[in-house]
């Protein structure tokens, strides 16, 4: 523990000169090599907010001017029936209430953690599973009021994405099937309603999506249709749509009513990515070393979406869809969904390496776009150095917020329109990941994790500087 305690303290004072610039072993990836020579003799010209400062409090490090308050920590505040807060904050919705906002919050417990979401009767979908989603409301300020358990029993909640009507879906990453302790299969995305608690009673799986090692979820406002990324391996995972069936009423409660209708585990179109530049099919999304690189894309409907025999990546040879290693984070913003992914190398099957890809589906053009690329991070104790993006969310300042979850320090990181890479906190606690980027309606508050040991954090500071190279 002392080594790495010192080498932060050594990193906090000596490498705080080049932060916010641009990210060594990155940028040159991010933007070619004369982009990373200007980079450096443009040391004046800083993207967002400057460096992070060391936060005497050891919990989270903020460009200078930014504040957190502790919304949640798990294991010592407490839900209102009395039970600690759950451990592994994971993927997180913020929702507008009368009096503030309300976080759904997913906690990625898969059995060992320490606090588990109490399976209360009636919110509980598997008694032998002990993760879910609380809910959190908060004031203006972003003040924690109370927290509450809104859906149980579910397994590996990772992230998932909010509806254009105001709820939140929850993803399960697990292909975890009924035995031992598990009454029921897990695998499912599970909608929840941040205000309505009799929404979320008796908990129904939106079997409908597929059951599969679900990472995140992004939705079309105009057609319903739902965009969801797989993360796992052996082989790699995919990236889905789902099409609502033709008498679809989007609304809250509309999916878990065709869940529940006749035929409705198989509801609407289930169809996986095929990705090709001209008539070169695209194996690997590793394939994009260039960002602005655009294939055009067509979808390949999935045999058996509920994977009775065969994972549903398995039920695909390499030469009908795309796959890509470590499919993570996913936003709706900017007329598209955008995806990540979090990291390639050769041993995992990519055909490149890389430390995470940030891509744009353009629902009109049916392309996606390579929009930002990390280069393998020659040293991920570095602070100025980033890898492993995992949970987005679209900065309402323009780009976007990516989480950290990769080797050695951990970060928020913005990038802006451009590309450009910038710090917005860095995880003074430990190495664990970020989790949950997502702003406040109103734009003043950004909400972020850090899974272990189980933090939910309020940061504001100002914003409205708009130092993101954004223009409006």
């Amino acid at each position: 523990m002392s080594s790495s305690l010192s080498r932060r303290d050594l990193l906090r004072t000596g490498a705080a000169g080049g932060l916010g610039i641009a990210i060594a072993g990155s940028i040159e990836a991010i933007a070619g090599p004369a982009a990373a020579q200007a980079a450096q003799a443009g040391l004046g010209k800083t993207v967002g907010y400057g460096p992070v400062v060391a936060d005497p409090a050891g919990l989270l490090a903020l460009p200078a001017g930014f504040h957190y308050k502790i919304v949640a920590q798990a294991g010592t505040t407490k839900l209102e029936t009395g039970e600690p807060t759950p451990s592994d904050a994971d993927g997180t919705g913020c929702f507008q209430s009368r009096n503030g906002f309300v976080l759904v919050n997913n906690h990625e417990i898969g059995g060992g953690e320490p606090y588990g979401v109490p399976t209360l009767p009636g919110l509980t979908y598997d008694t032998g599973a002990h993760g879910g989603t609380t809910n959190i409301e908060v004031d203006r300020k972003g003040n924690r009021v109370r927290e509450y358990v809104s859906l149980a029993g579910t397994h590996n909640n990772c992230a998932g994405g909010i509806t254009p009507w105001g709820t939140w879906l929850t993803c399960e990453e697990t292909e975890q099937r009924a035995g031992g302790a598990f009454q029921k299969d897990h695998g499912y995305v599970f909608e929840v309603d941040p205000f309505d608690r009799a929404a979320n009673q008796n908990p129904v799986p939106l079997k409908f999506l597929g059951r599969y090692s679900h990472e995140a979820v992004a939705v079309n406002p105009h057609n319903s249709e739902i965009y969801l990324t797989e993360d796992a391996s052996g082989p790699n995972g995919l990236y889905f749509r789902w099409t609502p069936p033709r008498h679809f009423r989007a609304g809250k409660g509309a999916l878990r009513s065709l869940a529940l209708s006749n035929g409705g585990d198989t509801a609407g179109t289930l169809q996986a990515m095929r990705a090709r530049k001209g008539s070169k099919h695209i194996a690997d999304l590793s394939e994009a070393t260039q960002p602005g690189t655009k294939y055009k894309v067509e979808w390949v409907d999935v045999p058996d979406r509920d994977a009775k025999t065969t994972s549903v990546r398995k039920q695909f040879t390499d030469d009908q869809i795309t796959r890509s290693r470590k499919l993570e984070g996913a936003w709706w913003g900017d007329g598209g969904a955008y995806f990540v992914a979090s990291y390639a190398r050769h041993d995992d099957g990519s055909v490149n390496e890389h430390d995470g890809q940030v891509w744009f589906y353009d629902p009109e053009s049916e392309t996606i776009t390579l929009k930002t690329i990390f280069g393998v991070n020659p040293d991920p104790e570095q602070d100025t150095n980033y890898d492993g993006p995992d949970n987005i969310t679209v900065s309402p300042y323009g780009g976007v917020i990516l989480a950290e979850d990769g080797e050695g320090l951990s970060h928020l990181v913005g990038v802006t329109d451009g590309g450009k890479p910038y710090p917005m906190a860095r995880n003074e606690i430990n190495d664990s990941e970020f989790t949950g980027p997502t702003f406040s309606q109103d734009g003043q508050i950004l909400f972020a994790n850090i899974q272990t040991p189980g933090y939910v954090f309020a940061i504001t500071g100002p914003w409205t500087q708009k130092h993101h190279g954004h223009h409006h």
